[in-house]
Formats: structure tokens, sequence, C-alpha cells
């Protein structure tokens, strides 16, 4: 029998596809625009997930509140890299 990685969960893939995953943008202080992207999972690891995120779109962020937030507008790159990751329900609001 191949070696499974101790972390992996067949169902992690499941529950990411499941989940109903929200982007938009919200307009802060000075006019700046920040990608917010709500809807997850208490199950799925945020800060990973940010990270990994910030790093493909070349943007800083934080995770606030379950949500992640992203400096920018990256509603055109998003759900691309959402899906990547395996969550398929994305729904961005332009």
């Amino acid at each position: 029998m191949p070696d499974v990685p101790d972390e992996f969960d067949p169902f992690d893939q499941v529950s990411k596809a499941d989940q109903k995953i929200e982007v938009y943008i919200d307009t802060r202080s000075y006019n700046k625009e920040m990608t917010i992207i709500s809807g997850f999972d208490e199950n799925v690891d945020l800060d990973d997930l940010s990270s990994k995120l910030k790093t493909k779109v070349a943007a800083g962020g934080t995770v606030k509140d379950g949500n992640i937030e992203l400096q920018g507008n990256h509603l055109h790159r998003i759900e691309d890299i959402l899906a990547e990751e395996g969550f398929d329900n994305v729904e961005v609001q332009r």
C-alpha cells in the first residue's frame, strides 16, 4: 500500500468544494481597495491560505474576523487561484 501522508484528508477537498466563498471589493481610507474573501468553514487554515494568496497576487494582506483581506483589487485573478486551492464554489461580486 502506498504511503499516504498523515495530514492527507480525503474529506478536505470535498469540504472545500462545498463551501460558498464570496469575493468582493471594499474601499478603505484614502480610497484604497481591499479584496475581501469570506465564507470559509472553521476547518480551513486561513493563515496558510492567506499566505499562498498573498504570494500568488504579490500583495500584502491579513486575516481578520474569519475573512482574508488582500491589499488591492484582485477580482480578475482570485477565482482561478481559489479553484487551484480546491474551492470550486466562488462567487465574485464585480
